[in-house]
């Protein structure tokens, strides 16, 4: 039974990447639908992201009250009612609205679903979990792919991934008593039942280590979404590829993630979680240079891979170290903060580069990532450095 509760929560993990990339690959044919710029499909990324910081920071209270089973089912099935609801608008203006419930149901699910893991399963397992969304992430474009030249449209292509996500709702429905059955199964622990009331934000973010956390966390997105969304565009501007080539490279990035968390499960036998992440940095830095030194497009190429594999761990392994390093107690309520934090960094990273892109240089791309790097290794060690005074102040 725990094993197939497992299977469940990778299917689950799958299920979140599904629909992270629709927008985008759907978005070319929709705008000109909808008479609208093609810019506009920021604001709707915007709102999506800003229901999910909302969910994420509500976690902790929603899972205390209802456990991460019924959040996770309950927030899967507003995912799924907001995609098809986005297969049946026919004005931006409902795309707008259809995007509320969107976000609000991402963000519940994943800080629970994180929770859930970190505490009952061995690092292997978030690794290899964050591959599964990757996995999810890669399949929606040729979901979506297969419905735009099948001559089906867009809305069709919603309505699979709507149709997969009630599916597996029923599933996790199905699965409720399963989740009841706590316990850290791959490292023999027992985890009490938490009863203690939900943190506000306030209280949060006293606990030794909060802050630099949340700054780590927002940095490691910032990074990640900018690389994915600035990287063919550095390559055509500042290395003269054309945009076929640089396409090719930029995806070469978000293939090393996935690879990497694959190969990340098996490192996690051997290594820590601050082990990985101390590596994971080390070889986006290693990327990271090969991008700002005159090797071509041939080093350009190689900093993206290692650039797409250094980012492999870092996620998984910070959000697995939280009960560690805060507590099973403030594990959720962290989690939660770590995932607004990300979604922030999401947000508004990405936009900002592009402005300087805009108004100064695109040449910067490396220079503004290892700016981030820089700060979110920074402030991970200051977090380990705080967290392992206040243990030893406790003893």
């Amino acid at each position: 039974m725990i094993h197939l509760l497992l299977v469940i929560i990778y299917l689950a993990f799958i299920s979140l990447g599904l629909p992270d990339s629709l927008l985008g690959s759907a978005w070319p044919a929709m705008y000109q639908e909808f008479s609208v710029p093609v810019s506009y499909a920021g604001g709707i990324s915007m709102i999506i992201a800003a229901g999910t910081i909302i969910s994420s920071l509500q976690s902790d209270r929603l899972t205390r009250r209802f456990g991460t089973g019924k959040v996770t089912a309950a927030s899967v099935l507003m995912t799924a009612a907001a995609l098809f609801g986005f297969s049946i608008s026919h004005s931006y203006a409902a795309l707008c609205l259809w995007a509320v419930p969107y976000g609000l149901g991402a963000g519940s699910v994943d800080a629970s679903l994180n929770n859930y893991v970190a505490l009952h399963y061995a690092s292997r397992h978030m690794s290899w979990l964050h591959c599964m969304w990757g996995v999810g992430a890669s399949l929606g474009p040729y979901i979506m792919g297969y419905a735009l030249t099948g001559g089906q449209g867009w809305n069709m292509g919603y309505r699979y991934i709507a149709v997969l996500q009630i599916a597996l709702t029923a599933v996790l429905i199905f699965s409720l008593p399963l989740w009841k059955k706590q316990g850290n199964h791959d490292m023999g622990q027992t985890e009490k039942e938490i009863t203690a009331r939900p943190l506000s934000l306030r209280q949060i973010v006293k606990i030794p280590g909060a802050k630099e956390v949340m700054i780590t966390f927002f940095c490691y997105c910032a990074l990640e979404q900018t690389t994915g969304l600035w990287a063919s565009s550095y390559l055509v501007l500042r290395r003269g590829l054309s945009a076929e080539t640089a396409a090719g490279f930029a995806s070469l990035f978000f293939m090393g993630i996935t690879a990497g968390r694959a190969f990340s499960g098996f490192l996690t036998l051997k290594l820590n979680d601050t082990q990985m992440i101390r590596l994971g940095q080390g070889f986006i830095l290693a990327g990271i240079v090969f991008l700002l030194l005159p090797f071509g497009s041939a080093g350009s190429l190689i900093g993206l891979i290692l650039v797409g594999l250094g980012c492999a761990p870092v996620y998984p392994s910070i959000i697995h170290s939280t009960p560690e390093h805060f507590g099973a107690d403030k594990s959720q309520a962290m989690i939660g903060v770590q995932m607004a934090s990300a979604y922030v960094g999401t947000c508004f990273m990405p936009p900002i580069f592009g402005f300087i892109a805009n108004h100064i240089s695109v040449s910067l791309f490396p220079v503004y990532l290892l700016a981030i790097l820089l700060l979110m290794a920074a402030m991970h060690e200051k977090m380990i450095s705080k967290v392992t005074a206040d243990k030893k102040k406790d003893l």
